[in-house]
């Protein structure tokens, strides 16, 4: 008797349909952006986290939104400013903090041409590119094709001066649209230099290549940049 019982058990698992039970939609790990407060109200979307207002590493991923899910398209390792970030409605200039928020990506632009694939609008950086930073000028954080008169090129940034970094990058919208003076300017998405940045976010360059392929302005693509948890929480904006 027992030999027959332990034959129709064994039976019953090898019955079709009897393998190890498949999670449910319910039952997988729920995707950070589907835990934000807001994604920008595009399909796509880059996180950049950083483990506490104080660290200078964390991960940058991009996200596509399919069939009403969030899918991680890929991830690299992340650099923020040299003194850690800061939430950016209060940010102050020349702090080197990188602002926490959720950003629009203007346009992209570099030194090099951009890379395969790239839809995004591409302005190609020459010798007379400058990103003012002066906050007495007019063109206060705003690229300019020679400098004007009113900004000091002691307050701008030559873009060219930065062969490594601004290879590549995305103009990250903070403080761009309605800029406020001493809030900060010049803060992009690019290229890793040789440690912490000034204030902005760069990943590797094979990474910043495989994002402005990924990146289709169509699909209005948004940055938010934030900590795990606390009052810079990614997940509060």
């Amino acid at each position: 008797m027992r030999t027959l019982l332990a034959l129709g058990a064994v039976l019953l698992c090898l019955a079709p349909g009897a393998g190890p039970a498949q999670a449910s939609p319910a039952d997988l790990p729920v995707p950070l952006p589907a835990r934000m407060a807001d994604t920008g109200g595009g399909s796509q979307l880059i996180t950049a986290v950083a483990p506490d207002t104080a660290a200078t590493t964390g991960t940058v991923t991009w996200w596509d939104r399919r069939d009403g899910r969030w899918v991680r398209a890929g991830s690299a390792p992340a650099r923020f400013g040299a003194n850690g970030l800061a939430e950016g409605s209060v940010r102050r200039q020349g702090t080197s903090t990188t602002p926490t928020g959720l950003y629009d990506l203007p346009y992209a632009f570099g030194i090099r041409p951009a890379p395969a694939g790239t839809r995004y609008p591409y302005v190609r950086a020459t010798e007379d590119s400058w990103w003012c930073q002066d906050n007495d000028s007019r063109a206060y954080n705003r690229w300019v094709e020679g400098l004007p008169p009113d900004c000091r090129a002691t307050e701008a940034e030559h873009l060219t001066a930065y062969g490594t970094a601004y290879a590549h990058a995305l103009v990250i919208g903070f403080n761009y649209a309605r800029p406020v003076r001493m809030r900060g300017a010049g803060i992009f998405l690019h290229v890793n230099g040789r440690g912490a940045t000034a204030g902005c976010v760069s990943v590797p360059a094979d990474a910043l290549r495989a994002i402005l392929a990924w990146a289709d302005p169509d699909r209005s693509p948004h940055i938010a940049v934030g900590t795990r948890g606390g009052p810079t929480a990614i997940v509060r904006y």
